[in-house]
């Protein structure tokens, strides 16, 4: 069956709510033509599905015009540096979520807040950081997404004042594996792991850019486990980046993520096929892993590594082993608030369950062979505890 979602359609519709018209550098056009296409023909996405998928859509488009706006209207913002973020990179469900919650405890570091990501302009301006109205659609734009899909709230922390990652920005210029968990988009899946992804972290740096202009600090810690795929573009718009990389067996994380995935579609479509979901999730990891660790060889110093179950056992001394290896200083101020989060938010809250890999159309014993070039280079940071 096809879809009626329409690529002109949705231009215009961003256009309308707007009134403006100026979409910035020309690169977010194919992106966003093969995922409508990939939408309409391959997803099944049933009515409501379609309603939300457009949706979404739409908000995308009408922030990039209102970011473009806000660029022009204010020039000095390109002159922002960015200088030695810190980024968070490694297999989702491997307890990056957690850690980035926990990073942003520090009053001084600076993350990319839930709304901030979602609604990046107007510049937010430090005095106003803690009660902007964007905090407030945030917090509504959470609580229908858990009406929405009440399953996926139980498996990863939210908070419209904490961080989120930078999948959503990236999907600004559609070059993103956001759109991964939005239906079965192969035809989507194989362009965006084969796309130059420089213009969509050509666009994720002036995001920051403008999110720190008027509201520090300056020092970033920004995180999002599909950088791995394009983490070659990434070093290169940031060539002084420092990398923590979160590490979990993948026989846990793929059954764990596919879940996930499955939760959410499970609303947009009446054909979720989650044996593909897993088999996929596979799939596109191993992409991911392959050019991480081709990454790291070629930048061995720039890594500093976190295990999801020694994270778990002693979260704190990783953190200070961490914030040596950076040379930053760990204020008591920030250790406490670190502590109370993490007390408040254990990993066997979120993370914790078992899922069943057959449900997902994985084999176990499969994965580890897979995987073996990935658990044999790590073996203590991803043996089952």
């Amino acid at each position: 069956m096809s879809g009626n979602l329409n690529v002109e359609q949705l231009v215009d519709a961003a256009r309308q709510r707007t009134g403006l018209d100026d979409f910035g550098p020309d690169t977010w056009q194919e992106g966003l033509g093969v995922l409508v296409k990939s939408l309409n023909e391959e997803s099944a996405l049933n009515a409501r599905g379609e309603e939300l998928m457009a949706g979404r859509i739409v908000d995308l488009l009408a922030e990039r015009l209102k970011f473009e706006q806000s660029w022009k209207d204010n020039p000095s913002i390109a002159d922002e540096q960015i200088v030695r973020p810190v980024i968070g990179i490694g297999l989702g469900r491997s307890g990056s979520n957690a850690l980035g919650f926990v990073m942003a405890q520090d009053p001084n570091r600076r993350v990319l807040r839930s709304w901030e990501a979602h609604v990046p302009s107007p510049p937010p301006e430090e005095a106003t950081q803690y009660d902007n109205p964007r905090i407030e659609m945030q917090a509504a734009r959470h609580k229908a997404e858990r009406a929405e899909f009440p399953e996926s709230g139980d498996k990863v922390p939210t908070d419209p004042r904490g961080p989120t990652e930078c999948v959503f920005v990236l999907a600004y210029d559609f070059r993103s594996q956001l759109f991964e968990a939005w239906g079965r988009n192969p035809t989507y899946s194989e362009w965006l792991f084969s796309c130059d992804m420089t213009p969509a972290y050509d666009f994720h740096k002036r995001v920051l850019q403008m999110l720190q202009w008027h509201c520090g600090p300056k020092d970033w810690f920004i995180r999002s486990p599909p950088h791995m795929h394009g983490v070659f573009e990434l070093g290169k718009t940031y060539p002084d980046a420092r990398f923590i990389q979160t590490h979990r067996n993948v026989d846990d994380m793929i059954p764990s993520e596919a879940a996930l995935f499955s939760s959410l579609l499970t609303q947009l479509t009446d054909e979720p096929d989650e044996p593909y979901i897993g088999r996929h999730l596979a799939d596109v990891r191993v992409i991911c892993l392959q050019r991480l660790m081709a990454f790291r060889d070629q930048h061995p110093d720039k890594f500093f590594d976190i295990g999801f179950y020694e994270m778990a056992e002693d979260i704190m001394g990783r953190i200070r082993a961490l914030y040596d290896w950076l040379g930053d200083e760990l204020t008591d101020e920030a250790a406490q608030r670190m502590e109370a989060w993490w007390a408040a938010n254990s990993a066997g809250r979120h993370g914790g369950r078992s899922y069943d890999a057959a449900r997902f159309g994985v084999d176990k014993d499969e994965l580890k062979q897979r995987f073996a070039f990935y658990h044999d280079r790590f073996p203590e940071l991803t043996r089952k505890r």
